[in-house]
């Protein structure tokens, strides 16, 4: 790498940030680190009809959550700014009219209507319109008039677009040759591409030429960008050559794949199974997706499932700290295929990620769900609880279905488990059972299970006599972890209060 290493994540604020795009702006922030360079964040605003209000303070709003920061971006360091493209809109006429001297681009001066009937006709002759090197002089566009004439008409104020000339016969070599940093060498025939319009009526850049233009002038190193950017590359590098710029390095990421089916992953694949593609809550008038903030998951386990998303570090580690993938990342090992998305693994990361936590940073995120069930507890006694629960649990929001009897004594008993466990005997075994955990000064869950197990042994009862329906009855289901673990935490006074009721009640 020759020259400084400047890398851009360059979203458009058309709606919320889909998870493809968190893996975009993640693979650019591990390249840039690795090497030491600069991660910028580049607003791509230039369609204004596709603008949606809120989009680009989610965008921040969902990066800053993750913790893919960046070095420049809206109102941070801009040594190249503004970062916003509607902001840098005047400057980009210069530049396509410097194609335009050079022969390298024209007006085009065709109306919708006009090019309709070209692409009608095209279709009932059973081909494709095109708009290119071997019928634009067939066109209305400047090609055909003269300069006199084209000042007249650009006088007037006659509507035009400039396209971009993608091919010469007479001087363009029949292909481009480009070689990407995932897929290799690749090559495109000049000949089978259009002219793609680069600057609009509305006088607004489109974006080819706007990303082409802001990525030289903010010295950009390495494009890496989705696949679905690929077709793109002849035109980009082409106008590279027509300014007489050096490009940039480009890489091309896979797709991330529906987890069923074929096709690359979308909004509505998550809204059928049931798992979030976009990383917050995104909200309008008339829909709602959900994100995976609001859904519980830790932004480092997004990060880390994301990350392993069509690259591996060539062993089978599974689980990277930022830093670990940042040393560990190399864009060589990105794949070429795409990447099946699998919302069973992204659960599987975030439960890796809450066994790290501690039990009372836990507690911290738990006791306003404790709160919120009118429960009352300390957040103490909250930690003591993650400690014997968190082992099941993938989300802070799956604590209190694992634990909920700590906090309220059951009022019902789950049927099936009553009908099995509790015997015509047992309320009369219980009732002893209460007697002798009365006799326990020292309730700690070793003490007590000793207790209770010479007392089974000098009785004769069988475990399967005793065991289940005192779970019954503190619990009510046949759940949750070591029953003298339980009957510790809930205390002497507690468990055998809620003995007697089952007694009663059962």
């Amino acid at each position: 790498m020759t020259k400084p290493v400047r890398v851009r994540f360059a979203p458009s604020p058309t709606g919320p940030l889909h998870i493809g795009g968190v893996r975009t702006a993640l693979f650019n922030y591990l390249f840039a680190k690795k090497h030491n360079g600069i991660f910028y964040v580049r607003i791509e605003d230039t369609d204004q009809n596709r603008f949606v209000e809120g989009a680009e303070a989610y965008i921040f709003e969902s990066l800053k959550w993750l913790g893919i920061t960046p070095d420049e971006t809206v109102g941070v360091n801009e040594k190249f700014g503004p970062y916003r493209q509607s902001e840098r809109k005047d400057l980009y006429k210069q530049f396509v009219d410097q194609l335009i001297d050079a022969g390298k681009a024209y007006y085009a001066f065709d109306t919708a209507d006009a090019l309709n009937s070209y692409r009608a006709k095209a279709e009932s002759e059973g081909t494709t319109f095109i708009y290119n090197w071997e019928n634009r002089e067939t066109f209305d566009t400047s090609l055909n008039l003269s300069k006199e004439a084209l000042d007249v008409r650009l006088t007037n104020g006659d509507p035009f677009v400039i396209r971009f000339k993608m091919y010469d016969a007479t001087t363009d070599a029949p292909t481009i040759e480009a070689t990407d940093l995932i897929r290799g060498n690749v090559s495109f025939k000049r000949a089978l591409l259009d002219d793609k319009v680069l600057f609009k009526q509305d006088g607004l850049p489109t974006y080819h030429l706007a990303n082409i233009v802001d990525d030289h002038l903010m010295e950009t190193s390495h494009v890496i960008r989705g696949e679905e950017w690929l077709p793109s590359l002849p035109l980009h590098i082409a106008l590279y050559d027509a300014f007489k710029w050096d490009a940039p390095e480009f890489a091309h990421l896979p797709l991330i794949m529906k987890p069923v089916g074929k096709g690359k992953l979308s909004k509505r694949d998550g809204d059928k199974l049931g798992f979030p593609v976009f990383p917050l809550d995104w909200k309008t008038a008339d829909s709602f997706s959900m994100g995976y903030r609001e859904q519980g998951y830790f932004p480092e386990a997004v990060v880390n499932f994301l990350a392993l998303l069509g690259w591996n570090d060539g062993t089978d580690k599974e689980l990277f700290t930022l830093e670990e993938l940042i040393q560990s990342f190399d864009i060589s090992r990105v794949h070429k295929s795409g990447a099946k998305f699998d919302p069973e693994k992204n659960k599987w990361f975030n439960h890796q990620y809450l066994q790290t936590q501690s039990d009372a940073a836990i507690a911290k995120l738990y006791l306003p769900i404790v709160t919120n069930y009118k429960a009352d507890a300390t957040l103490d006694y909250v930690a003591k609880v993650v400690t014997l629960v968190k082992e099941r649990a993938n989300f802070i929001t799956d604590l209190w279905d694992l634990s909920d009897y700590f906090f309220v004594s059951p009022n019902e008993y789950d049927a099936k488990a009553s009908k099995k466990q509790w015997k015509e005997q047992t309320p009369d075994i219980m009732k002893e059972l209460v007697q002798v955990l009365y006799g326990i000064p020292d309730f700690s869950s070793q003490n007590t299970e000793t207790i209770v197990k010479t007392w089974l042994q000098d009785k004769g009862y069988g475990f399967g006599q005793v065991m289940p329906p005192f779970r019954l009855a503190l619990v009510g289901a046949m759940k949750g972890p070591h029953i003298f673990d339980i009957s510790e935490l809930l205390g002497k006074q507690e468990t055998i209060s809620r003995l007697e009721k089952a007694i009663t009640t059962l």
